[in-house]
């Protein structure tokens, strides 16, 4: 998969490593963002820097599914008062 976004860039000391600065252009090509967790994996060609496999997002059903009152503190949706509401 190529988008056509190239850089040439030079790998700099960070810290007790090395690092490279993904440019805003390949960021958005990439579909990175601040706070993407990335697998760094080296290859034959070099390295590969790509998303990590996350947990899929829960539908409603699915969270509504898994709710349980007794660990989640509580009523899931009660019909009448349940404290010191008052009207």
């Amino acid at each position: 998969m190529s988008t056509g976004v190239k850089v040439e860039q030079t790998v700099q000391e960070w810290g007790n490593g090395l690092g490279v600065r993904i440019t805003s252009a390949v960021a958005k090509a990439a579909k990175f963002s601040r706070g993407l967790p990335v697998t760094v994996e080296v290859v034959d060609e070099g390295i590969l820097v790509r998303p990590a496999a996350t947990k899929p997002k829960l539908t409603l059903a699915q969270k509504l599914k898994a709710f349980d009152p007794a660990v989640h503190g509580g009523e899931s949706m009660p019909d009448g008062r349940v404290g010191e509401e008052r009207f």
